[in-house]
């Protein structure tokens, strides 16, 4: 894979950073942030007109036609932002899902209205017991005529309170760890049997728990083979790795810059504290684990459509470690050289650093995932 931008895809960031320079002051997320969603639906609606919620779907159902570099490249930018707006869940994991699993008909209806910002979507497969196991599902849906009936609960799922539509992982065979007897299910959020509890997360953004009482879905609704959800489930889950690797790579960029020019303006002992060398050396320390990061979210990125499954999942594996390394060195460096306003609410540094954290933890922790390169090896 050529990672050396193309025309289109210059054009694509100049655009996207543009807009976002124009909208996405801090003070202005902050009011993003206590709008009733969590994020400002005016934002959303110009990702759409820009053509970013359509990025990675066909050019028949009213996409971009881009691939995992272009959504590297936007959630980079979306990084440097701090973006609060549910693309992650909707365009990422949610329409991985539709795309890789969807029948013609579900793509029909699904793909071009997320891409006109008409529909989100959030991806409920996290369960209170499981941790970070994918195959750990006690949801179940049951036969009941022509269709299914879901019960059980999904934890923290991004966004999920603002979601239209939900696709809901569930067992319909198998035993708890089973790796076959999963099945996906797509599922209105205002459906009769499903109550959703949101709540701020730790980086600033929205999700939700779910539960499921006797919800009833037809036949229509399930997305892929009943029983084989679970190599879709994976699918989602890279998908979302490769893109939060380069939206941690847009949050290091943005947080050395901060550091750089408070290291010239910070004055202790009569001079900048930039010129004193052991400062240059953290600066210079922060610079190059920056770039070992972005090497990583570029191994993600080339990875994640790779048809080899146990190459994909090794080198997956290898950037989650890397990248995850990477925003904790780089963000706890930020904070402790910018000293006690790093850690205020009214300076911006300390949410970057938020929102490493919970990347660093989201579909896995870096230990999880070390525990699993390990275990090739044995």
């Amino acid at each position: 894979m050529d990672f050396e931008p193309s025309e289109d895809q210059r054009l694509l960031v100049e655009s996207v950073t543009r807009m976002l320079g124009d909208t996405y002051g801090f003070a202005q997320r902050k009011s993003y942030m206590g709008q009733a969603e969590g994020y400002a639906p005016a934002i959303w609606s110009q990702f759409a007109e820009l053509g970013l919620l359509g990025l990675p779907f066909a050019e028949e159902y009213g996409g971009f036609g881009g691939g995992a570099q272009e959504v590297m490249l936007v959630m980079q930018a979306f990084g440097r932002a701090l973006v609060l707006e549910p693309f992650l869940s909707t365009v990422v994991l949610a329409g991985t899902a539709v795309n890789r699993a969807g029948s013609a008909q579900q793509k029909q209806a699904i793909l071009p209205a997320i891409a006109e910002g008409r529909l989100k979507m959030a991806f409920a497969h996290g369960e209170r017991q499981a941790r970070y196991d994918l195959n750990d599902v006690v949801t179940t849906a049951k036969r009941d005529g022509s269709g299914w009936v879901l019960d059980g609960s999904k934890t923290v799922v991004s966004h999920g309170e603002a979601a239209d539509k939900l696709i809901v992982s569930a067992r319909t065979g198998g035993d708890r760890h089973d790796e076959d007897g999963i099945t996906l299910f797509l599922v209105d959020a205002q459906a009769p049997g499903v109550a959703r509890r949101g709540y701020l997360s730790r980086d600033d953004t929205r999700a939700a728990d779910i539960a499921l009482s006797n919800v009833s879905v037809p036949d229509a609704d399930v997305l892929g083979e009943v029983g084989h959800g679970l190599p879709i489930v994976r699918r989602v889950v890279e998908a979302g790795i490769a893109a939060t690797a380069g939206e941690t790579v847009g949050a290091m960029e943005a947080m050395n810059e901060m550091t750089l020019e408070y290291s010239k303006t910070r004055v202790q002992f009569g001079q900048p504290i930039g010129s004193y060398q052991v400062v240059q050396h953290r600066l210079a320390d922060m610079f190059m684990t920056q770039e070992q990061g972005r090497s990583m979210a570029m191994l993600a990125t080339m990875s994640v459509d790779n048809p080899d499954d146990a190459a994909r999942t090794h080198d997956i594996a290898l950037a989650k470690v890397g990248i995850g390394q990477a925003g904790r060195y780089v963000s706890q460096s930020a904070v402790q050289m910018h000293g006690g306003i790093g850690m205020t609410e009214e300076y911006a540094v300390g949410h970057y650093f938020r929102r490493c954290m919970v990347i660093e933890r989201l579909f896995g922790d870096p230990a999880y995932y070390l525990a699993k390169l390990a275990a090739e090896v044995r």
